[in-house]
Formats: structure tokens, sequence, C-alpha cells
């Protein structure tokens, strides 16, 4: 990605001392109207345990990448280090950066756009010590985003749910707890874009890993909204067949069947009953049948082994 690392403090002597207790990751495009405040509410957070705190700057064109060059040069807190992406590859990637470089087992991710409470942090922290993943659950209070989102949302929730078998009070959480072990084992399917934390979380449900959701509350962002609406509709139609076809073909493909399979039976009693022959059309109908059973099964074999 041709990454630029900007340390402060005395970066050269971290790798002396013992790992940090967990690292924050911190994405961030164009959020120069929150990204000093939310660097100055981790610091405070984040002290008391010795946590590290990575910002990943993903191409920023508003400022902000000068501002965090700022930080990085003013700040007196060997803790925080800031990444620069030449250019912008997108959450996902920035994401994927931060983790490489951390230096701890356990990661925390958080948006850059002050829309979660920092001070849940170590609250998540401890409890991810007993499970594979904490999910800061956006169910306490008034949900600020619009209704036409929060709608997608609901309707990809609802999919994500009968995918897993479990419900699923908040899939795609900027705000969450991992262990690196996680992380790496579902990293070649995770996407570059803002689909990292449902595809994450669909993963690890779904391989039976324990993901744990904690209610928190949910504030009105700083700053312009990164939703392109006609490309992220595409991109939330390509999602839920994507995660659907990757971790549980049979069940994305089942209704399907089961509709095939129907106008094949109805098709088959017209032609025995009314026809007294057999035509081409439920001929058709059964070959439909049984390739997609047949896709099905060889997707879900190609998911086991992998």
């Amino acid at each position: 990605m041709g990454d630029l690392m900007v340390r402060t403090g005395e970066s050269a002597a971290l790798a002396e001392f013992a790992p940090p207790p967990y690292s924050v990751i911190v994405p961030c495009f164009n959020e120069i109207g929150s990204i000093e405040e939310t660097i100055d509410e981790l610091v405070r957070v984040t002290t008391p345990a010795g946590a590290e705190i990575i910002v990943v700057d993903d191409g920023s064109t508003d400022g902000t990448r000068e501002r965090l060059r700022e930080i990085a040069d003013l700040t007196g807190e060997s803790r925080v280090r800031v990444l620069f992406h030449n250019t912008n590859h997108g959450y996902g990637a920035a994401i994927k950066t931060g983790v490489r470089r951390a230096g701890s087992e356990t990661i925390v991710i958080i948006d850059a756009d002050g829309t979660y409470p920092c001070d849940r942090i170590p609250d998540l922290v401890v409890a991810a010590e007993s499970v594979d993943m904490v999910v800061g659950a956006r169910t306490e209070g008034k949900d600020p985003q619009p209704l036409l989102r929060r709608f997608a949302k609901s309707v990809l929730r609802g999919h994500c749910s009968w995918l897993v078998g479990e419900r699923i009070p908040d899939l795609n959480s900027g705000l969450r707890v991992f262990h690196r072990s996680v992380f790496d084992r579902f990293s070649r399917v995770l996407p570059d874009g803002f689909s990292l934390t449902t595809t994450i979380t669909v993963a690890a449900m779904r391989n039976r890993y324990t993901v744990l959701f904690v209610p928190i509350t949910y504030a009105d962002r700083v700053g312009r909204s990164k939703i392109r609406p006609f490309a992220d509709t595409a991109s939330f139609v390509q999602l839920i067949l994507r995660t659907g076809m990757t971790f549980a073909p049979i069940r994305l493909l089942l209704p399907l069947i089961l509709l095939l399979s129907a106008g094949f039976a109805v098709s088959l009693g017209y032609d025995v009953f009314v026809l007294r022959d057999l035509t081409e059309k439920t001929l058709m109908l059964l070959l439909f049948v049984m390739n997609t059973v047949l896709f099905a099964l060889l997707a879900d074999m190609i998911d086991k082994r992998s």
C-alpha cells in the first residue's frame, strides 16, 4: 500500500518493552472536525491501562492528514502512533494496516467521527477476556441515522441473522474488541471497504466463535457522512450475496431450491394429469433444481474445506 508510518515519542524504544494490554485502531478518512478530540479522549480513557493507540489515515484530503502530522510532532504521548496511506484504500484496508502494526493480541477498533463512546472501551476489553469478540451494539437511546439507512441495515441484519442461525443486534458496529487470532483466520476474506465489520461478524458467528453484544449509545457524527446512495446500494446487494455464498451457501440457495422444486412439482402434475405428456418445460425445471442443489453442495464443501 505504500504506507508511511509516523510514530510519536520514543518509538524506537517501544519494541524493548512488554506489549501493551490492548491496541486501539482508529481508521480515519477526512475527519478534520473530530479526529483531535477523538485522540484526546482515547488517550484519557486508555492511559490507566497503558494501551497503545494507532490512527490510520486513509488518504485524507480535507486537512486531517496535516493535522495528524502536527499531532505526531507535538504530542509527547509515546503510545500514540499515526500511520498514513498515500491514497484512499478503504475503511477495511485501514483496519488491516492498523492490525498488522499493532503490538497487542487484543485489538479494539473505533471510528474517528465521534459517534462511539470511547469511555466504554475498558469495559468491552474486560468482557473480551472470556469471549472471542465483543461488539458494541448501538441499541441504547435513539438511533441518529437516516430512516432509509436504518431500513437497509435492518434488512441486512435480518438476512445475516438467518445465515448464522442467531439474532444479531448490531451487525456492523464500528466499536468492537477481538483477538488477533480471530482476525487473522478470516483476513483473506475480509474486504477493504466498509463491509469488513459485517463480514467478520458473520464469519465469527458462522464458525461458532463466541460473540458478545454489549449495548452502547450512538451519537450524531461530526462532519459529513461517507455514504454514497447509489454505489452503496449496489454494494449492499453484493454484500448480501457474498456473505451468503461465502459462509452459508446452502442456507442462501435454499429458498431458490424450494421455489424451483415447487415449480417443477406443479409443472409435472400439469403434464401428467392434464397434458398426459412430459414437456420440455418440466425437464428444464428439473435440471435447474438438480444444478442448483449440486452447486450449493459444491459451494458448501469448498467452504468447509477452507
